[in-house]
């Protein structure tokens, strides 16, 4: 499959291409050619298939032939090796429990799947490539995790200071080995523009073979579908006939747009909701087309705490810029911190349930699009991104109680700190490169 650049002024891609660059030359984000659509066969042959199965057919589609199906099936095999749970809160109100990877955060689907991906090309050029990083917190960790000891393979991440949960920052910080932590004296939007401007320094690209593993590569996105595919065939085989709604903490949107995709691939998807929390430039879009990303504020909900997302680029391209094409699929809907300390309350009074800060935004999203639109009481899925244990602070505040640290987070807890202070200069950062 080919794959082009949304600012559609770079060479298309193959897609070892696609995810070696992670961003096209032009600054656009890669998006494949055409999106490949799974029949009513096709469907009806996975709904009863397990997880890897949906994961390896979706993921032979868009790599079309450039890694042998028994290489990729391998891949798909070492990645995925824990559940997705669904979980029923009450009638029509599921949570799909994306946090028992790894590191217990959703962000393990995408880069595991990509760090295998990126290793296998790498050993097949036989070439060292530099994994380089923004996270406003688990995407982060998952790289590091996710890349740890991948041969011909290292990572170097940048965080904002001060702006990632304590627990997060210890994953992003412990890791060692082939895994540097940058911790920069600024925000996420910050740390990505850093990254962007390196990927579009000339220079610093002869020098290194630079890949990215956000979620503007093209290889961390489409293992997000895979999930989507899987729940709402679940969610078909418990309600005949329905097509599922999907409610997504929003922040960089990359968990939209894999879910967006999938839906266009042909899986029994209704809608979306995104809820996003005071960075709401895509909820404001969405109601009137004009997008004014504002400076990024911090809220509790902090991995959300994107001004300017990225995977924004893809959204737009994926409805050929039509507002009113996108909002006819997604729902927006904001949350504040308030609100989101309520929702974590209520939900525990209601159904004994404990959930973090970006699933209770996801949560509260549903219950406010519900109230203004009959249609979306239809069978729905919060997409929960993270262990509640991983925002522990949040929790305390609350419900007024202590939960349990599952063991290999306390283990985290207990390692020391290695990061490295960056500036927001962009020259800080290439020279601290160029020196690796």
């Amino acid at each position: 499959m080919i794959f082009y650049s949304t600012n559609k002024q770079s060479t298309p891609a193959s897609f070892k291409k696609a995810t070696l660059e992670g961003l096209a030359g032009d600054g656009g984000l890669y998006v494949p050619s055409e999106i490949p659509r799974f029949s009513t066969d096709e469907i009806e042959l996975l709904k009863d298939a397990p997880f890897n199965h949906i994961a390896f057919a979706i993921a032979k589609k868009f790599n079309d032939g450039e890694i042998p199906d028994d290489s990729l099936w391998k891949i798909v095999e070492r990645c995925f090796t824990f559940e997705t749970p669904l979980v029923e809160l009450e009638k029509n109100t599921y949570v799909e429990e994306l946090f028992h990877g790894p590191t217990l955060a959703f962000k393990d689907y995408g880069a595991r799947f990509l760090a295998h991906l990126t290793g296998h090309f790498a050993q097949e050029d036989h070439t060292l490539i530099t994994v380089l990083v923004a996270t406003s917190g688990d995407t982060g960790s998952a790289v590091a995790y996710g890349f740890k000891g991948v041969p011909n393979t290292r990572v170097v991440l940048l965080y904002p200071s001060g702006k990632v949960s304590r627990l997060q920052e210890q994953q992003l910080t412990t890791v060692g080995g082939n895994v540097t932590a940058l911790e920069v004296n600024g925000d996420f939007d910050d740390c990505q523009r850093l990254v962007k401007q390196a990927f579009m320094d000339a220079e610093l690209k002869q020098c290194l073979a630079l890949t990215s593993a956000n979620s503007i590569n093209i290889s961390r996105l489409i293992p997000q579908t895979f999930y989507y595919a899987w729940g709402s065939l679940q969610l078909a085989a418990l309600h005949p006939g329905k097509k599922a709604v999907f409610s997504v903490p929003s922040g960089n949107y990359g968990n939209l747009t894999g879910g967006v995709l999938a839906k266009m691939m042909g899986f029994p998807i209704k809608h979306f909701i995104a809820g996003s929390n005071a960075n709401d430039s895509v909820t404001r879009y969405l109601e009137d087309g004009r997008y004014e990303p504002h400076p990024t504020v911090e809220t509790l909900s902090s991995a959300m705490d994107v001004g300017n997302p990225s995977n924004f680029a893809r959204l737009r391209h994926f409805y050929a810029d039509d507002y009113r094409a996108m909002a006819a699929d997604i729902s927006g809907n904001s949350v504040s911190d308030t609100e989101t300390l309520d929702t974590i309350k209520s939900v525990y009074d209601r159904f004994g349930y404990i959930i973090d800060p970006h699933t209770a935004v996801g949560f509260r999203a549903l219950e406010k699009s519900r109230q203004t639109n009959a249609t979306l009481n239809e069978p729905s899925t919060v997409m929960s991104t993270a262990h509640p244990a991983k925002f522990i602070e949040a929790i305390k505040e609350a419900l007024d109680m202590d939960i349990t640290i599952p063991d290999r987070l306390q283990e985290v807890l207990d390692r020391k700190k290695i990061s490295i202070p960056m500036s927001t200069d962009y020259k800080d950062l290439a020279a601290f490169l160029m020196k690796l």
